[in-house]
């Protein structure tokens, strides 16, 4: 006889005469949430989903967003069609230049080292105030576009995060902005992690947690790569077509006061894919101050100091591939 149960949104067989079923943390998946379903009659199960996403995983996806299907078939067009453009100079970027001469000295030397202080990826920064690509042409126009979806869902996904925590409504948007004094960082980051010849060398992307707030992740539905670290095993972000992948950053730890993790994660890179990869990121102004925030149900003492968020990143910027808990001991001690 066998019985199943449902771990973490995986289910598991097992039979009767075992007394510990064997979980296979590789095909445990990352909870998928219906946003839509905040306005209806099954509000209190979302809210309870995207609670869980957050304290359980640090991870989860969300499908009908609210974000037009036919902008997001345009942002995929103009993204690929923009690293074709950068193609040739990827093939002369530092990564590529430092993998053709490890593989030489692997021939001359058995002891030949990864290449672990360096990402297999291409990539540039959307923001508000920063050059972007002239082509396409289409690119300026889809990507606004697309990034004003991407902020209001953001700020959405905030509220509900204030919602569960017990916050006032619009706690964490006037944390970021320093209680309206100053503008949230929101920024664009599109990569491309090209086919690499030697997976066994470099990364894709090397294992951090993110320093900001909230991530909105629009990722390759083909070629997958990303992982997040969960119970000291690595776990695949399963590609689900349109759907954009939320995780909470260092900041988000913060004000929750430990409630929400910002998780460990990192990309894998492929022989025989090109994964594309549109992070967008919702953060505090550097001028911000974070600290633990409270609800009047809350009496727990602060687990994490009070800084400024411009502090915060001096230091991350460091030590971004290094253990967390050092930074807010550092930030701490500013």
């Amino acid at each position: 006889q066998y019985r199943s149960i449902i771990c973490n949104q995986s289910i598991i067989s097992f039979s009767l005469e075992m007394t510990i079923p064997v979980i296979d943390f590789r095909k445990m998946a990352i909870p998928i949430i219906d946003f839509s379903m905040l306005e209806g009659e099954e509000r209190a199960e979302t809210l309870a989903q995207i609670a869980n996403g957050c304290e359980e995983w640090g991870f989860f996806q969300l499908v009908n967003h609210g974000i037009p299907v036919e902008l997001l078939e345009r942002v995929k067009k103009v993204c690929s069609e923009c690293y074709r453009l950068r193609a040739e100079g990827f093939k002369r970027s530092k990564p590529v230049q430092l993998l053709n001469k490890l593989v030489e000295e692997e021939g001359e030397a058995a002891d030949a080292k990864r290449l672990d202080d360096v990402d297999w990826e291409d990539v540039f920064l959307l923001q508000d105030d920063n050059e972007w690509p002239s082509n396409p042409p289409e690119f300026r126009e889809t990507m606004k576009e697309y990034r004003e979806e991407l902020r209001k869902l953001a700020e959405k996904v905030m509220e509900v995060m204030d919602n569960n925590l017990g916050f006032e409504k619009g706690s964490i948007k006037s944390a970021f902005s320093g209680n309206g004094e100053h503008q949230p960082f929101f920024g664009t980051k599109v990569s491309h992690y090209p086919p690499c010849p030697r997976l066994d060398l470099v990364n894709g992307l090397r294992a951090h947690t993110d320093a900001g707030g909230v991530i909105l992740l629009f990722q390759d539905e083909q070629v997958g790569g990303l992982q997040i670290l969960k119970d000291g095993q690595w776990i695949d972000v399963q590609p689900v077509a349109n759907a954009i992948v939320i995780n909470t950053g260092d900041q988000i730890e913060v004000l929750s006061n430990g409630r929400y993790k910002s998780v460990w994660h990192r990309v894998l890179t492929t022989s025989d894919g090109n994964r594309r990869s549109i992070a967008s990121f919702y953060n505090p102004s550097l001028k911000a101050t974070i600290a633990p925030g409270t609800n009047k149900d809350d009496s727990a003492a602060a687990l994490y100091p009070k800084y400024v968020f411009g502090d915060y990143m001096d230091v991350y910027v460091k030590q971004k591939f290094s253990p967390k808990e050092p930074r807010f001991e550092a930030v701490k001690a500013l």
